[in-house]
């Protein structure tokens, strides 16, 4: 009897079988505590709260926190559930062993990089993404849909391309197809400041087709590094010394389409070591 809010990304997974595929990669252990984003009537949920310790379920509509309270009200499994009620992404991540959820997709890539930079460490995630954006997620140096999204995932963790869904398997069917995709946590993570290798990853993918010394040349760019360089350094003439770097690196004429995370790495070793940062 819910009317459910397509705006708000609420799109039911009823099909048991595509659950219990999920739950299957999940490899869930009895003794695991599971983060569930979008519970919604919590089909995925009590399938979960059957193998493990704990399931804590953040959700955001209080109506579907009622129907979820009521499917497991007077079950051995209510006292396995913990409900946490407001928006994930302002909210401190629990302790967690796995992530296992279908993800409103309008909080995909916020939600991701949330994950990735949570301490302390957890197992892997099982996620529900829109087909494009988990098809970026994995996606190679010198493919259409490479991005900074790829290369900043990838950085930070592996993933996987697990499963298609289709539009069907999901009441109301959303307009989109879904992937499901696995994504493990480096750990240790790479010895990288996250906050400078943005910055020069953000930079290189504003027009990825663009050779670096054209991106580079852009006056905001210039004037950005500039601040920066004189923060560092307390010296000038900034412009230069970006050319030259790319240049002594050997990546002038190279395209951030085709750049994998090792040549990012030596090329924010270059300008680090010339005293030129981008945060």
């Amino acid at each position: 009897g819910i009317l459910f809010n397509k705006g708000a990304g609420q799109h039911i997974l009823k099909n048991p079988l595509v659950v219990n595929s999920i739950i299957e990669k999940a490899a869930l252990r009895r003794t695991d505590v599971i983060l569930e984003v979008g519970p919604g009537t919590g089909n995925l949920t009590v399938k979960m709260l059957e193998k493990v310790k704990k399931v804590i379920a953040c959700e955001i509509d209080p109506r579907l926190v009622g129907e979820l309270q009521k499917r497991v009200q007077g079950t051995c499994l209510a006292n396995k559930l913990e409900i946490k009620i407001g928006d994930i992404l302002k909210t401190d991540l629990p302790f967690f062993d796995a992530c296992v959820a279908n993800l409103p997709y309008q909080i995909s890539s916020p939600f991701v990089f949330k994950l990735l930079l949570h301490r302390p460490f957890f197992r892997c995630a099982i996620l529900m993404f829109q087909r494009e954006f988990a098809l970026r997620l994995v996606a190679k140096p010198g493919t259409k849909l490479y991005c900074r999204l790829s290369i900043n995932t990838q950085l930070l963790a592996r993933v996987d391309h697990l499963m298609k869904v289709g539009k069907n398997n999901f009441r109301p069917p959303p307009k989109v197809e879904s992937s499901v995709v696995r994504i493990e946590p480096k750990n240790p993570p790479p010895p990288i400041n996250f906050q400078e290798w943005d910055g020069l990853v953000r930079i290189a993918f504003v027009r990825k087709n663009k050779t670096l010394s054209a991106a580079f040349k852009s006056s905001a760019v210039e004037q950005l590094l500039d601040h920066n360089y004189r923060i560092h350094c307390s010296l000038h003439n900034t412009v230069k010394k970006i050319q030259t770097v790319l240049k002594n690196t050997g990546y002038s004429e190279k395209r951030a389409r085709s750049m994998d995370i090792d040549d990012f790495i030596r090329l924010l070793h270059g300008f680090n070591s010339e005293g030129i940062h981008f945060s």
